[in-house]
C-alpha cells in the first residue's frame, strides 16, 4: 500500500475513534471520518496483541492491506478509515477475509460501486 493512503499518527487515529462512526461484524470493525483535505482514502489497521504472536499480527494486516489495495479503486475518496481485526478474522483465508471486508466497507457506505 502506498505511503500516502496510511495513517499512522496517534493523533490521526484518536481524531477517527472519536469523531468518525463505526461498523463492525462477527470478523471487523471499521471506524471511519470523512476528510475533504485528503485527495484519496487513507487506511489504518489495529490488531491487538490479544490475537496472537507479532507474526500472526502482521500476517493480518499485511493481508488487510493487500485486500484494500486490490480494492482501492471501488473505495470513496476523501475518507480516513481503520480496519481492526477480531479473534475470528485469525484462522479464516484470505478469500473469506476479503468478503468480510467488502462486507463491512459495503455497510459503511465506503464502496463506490
Amino acid at each position: 500500500m502506498q505511503r500516502k493512503l496510511r495513517l499512522r499518527n496517534r493523533q490521526d487515529f484518536n481524531r477517527i475513534y472519536r469523531g468518525g462512526r463505526s461498523f463492525a461484524n462477527s470478523q471487523l470493525v471499521v471506524y471511519w471520518k470523512r476528510t475533504p483535505e485528503v485527495e484519496h482514502f487513507r487506511m489504518g489497521v489495529s490488531v491487538s496483541k490479544k490475537l496472537g504472536n507479532a507474526v500472526v499480527r502482521n500476517r493480518m494486516r499485511r493481508v488487510l492491506k493487500e485486500i484494500v489495495r486490490l480494492q482501492a479503486d471501488r473505495i470513496g475518496k476523501h475518507v480516513d478509515f481503520i480496519l481492526i481485526a477480531r479473534r475470528p478474522a485469525i484462522g479464516m483465508r484470505s478469500k473469506d477475509l476479503e468478503r468480510s471486508v467488502l462486507h463491512v466497507l459495503r455497510k459503511a457506505k465506503l464502496l463506490s460501486r
